[in-house]
């Protein structure tokens, strides 16, 4: 049975059961041994996401799917988000989703050394968090511009790319 979360709480995944995504036929068979993260391919800042991940985290092998692609689609509309929007941001560890701010701030986590950097963002209250990555990721076209992730990555990314 699909369990979804609704999609105007950015942050708000953690009532879909762990794993979940196994029993739905929509969403298709991927290795989820390691993390993934679900991220907008053709933006500049979640590329640029995508190579940090790629060169700091040395001990959890963090996959990287564009949500453009049939998995991250599916896998979005399975999690109750627009498949279309691509602002959303999964993580998945454990087979348990972590969206938006929220699922940065535990990929961070993960990642130890710099990621930490993000940890103090666990001080705001959930609704503070969902503004502030809201508001950044309406506009990351306009600040950050476009890019295609998939395009030419650099070997350390393409070992991690599920498309």
């Amino acid at each position: 049975m699909r369990q979804t979360a609704p999609n105007d709480v950015p942050g708000t995944l953690s009532d879909i059961r762990p794993y979940s995504y196994r029993d739905d036929p929509a969403v298709p068979v991927f290795d989820d041994s390691a993390p993934v993260a679900f991220m907008d391919g053709d933006c500049v800042l979640c590329t640029t996401g995508a190579r940090v991940i790629a060169r700091l985290d040395h001990r959890l092998g963090i996959r990287i799917c564009p949500v453009q692609s049939a998995l991250g689609q599916a896998m979005l509309a399975h999690l109750g988000q627009d498949p279309d929007d691509t602002e959303t941001w999964i993580y998945l560890r454990d087979g348990q989703a972590h969206a938006a701010l929220d699922a940065m701030i535990c990929m961070g986590r993960d990642i130890g050394g710099p990621g930490w950097l993000l940890q103090p963002l666990r001080l705001l209250p959930r609704g503070g968090r969902d503004w502030l990555y809201r508001r950044i990721a309406l506009n990351r076209y306009h600040l950050f511009g476009r890019t295609d992730m998939c395009a030419v990555p650099d070997p350390k990314l393409r070992r991690r790319l599920i498309e």
